[in-house]
C-alpha cells in the first residue's frame, strides 16, 4: 500500500514535471530502457492523466508492462486504456496519438522476453510477485 501511494502520489508527477520542464532530455532514460510519458482518459473522471512508463519500440508500436510494481491490480492508465484505447505518448518534445492493444500468445512472450532482457527493472520479479498476468501492451501509431 505504501510503495502504491508513493509511486502515485510523488515518483509519478515528480517524474512528469521534471521530464515535461526538460523537454524530454532529463529522466529519459531508466533501468536501461527510454522513458515515453502516456496520457489516458480517466475511466471515472474523464480527466487526462499522465504516467511515465518505460518503453521498447516494435516496428512503428511503442510497447509498455502494466506491471505496477507486481501489486495485485492493474495500473490505472491500463484500466483507462481498457475503457478508452486512445491515448497519446510524449517522447521527447514530441507528442503522438496511439491507440492501444493487449497482447496475448506468442507475441505477449516474445515482447515480454524483448523488454525484461533489455531491462534492470525487475519484472520478472513483480511477475512473481502476483497472481494476476501482467499485461504487456503495444501502443500502435494512430
Amino acid at each position: 500500500m505504501l510503495q502504491r501511494f508513493f509511486i502515485q502520489k510523488v515518483m509519478s508527477p515528480f517524474h512528469n514535471l521534471v521530464y515535461r520542464a526538460s523537454g524530454g532530455r532529463w529522466m529519459a532514460k531508466m533501468s536501461g530502457l527510454p522513458v515515453l510519458q502516456l496520457t489516458t482518459t480517466g475511466r471515472k473522471s474523464g480527466k487526462t492523466r499522465t504516467a511515465p512508463l518505460l518503453y521498447v519500440e516494435d516496428g512503428d508500436a511503442f510497447v509498455v508492462i502494466a506491471s505496477f510494481g507486481g501489486q495485485p491490480n492493474h495500473p490505472a492508465w491500463y484500466l483507462n486504456l481498457q475503457a478508452n484505447p486512445s491515448a497519446t505518448v510524449r517522447i521527447g518534445a514530441e507528442t503522438i496519438d496511439v491507440r492501444a492493444e493487449d497482447t496475448e500468445g506468442d507475441e505477449r512472450t516474445r515482447l515480454w522476453n524483448r523488454v525484461t532482457e533489455a531491462s534492470s527493472a525487475g519484472y520478472d520479479g513483480y511477475q512473481e510477485k502476483t497472481d494476476r498476468e501482467i499485461p504487456v501492451v503495444m501502443l500502435h501509431r494512430a
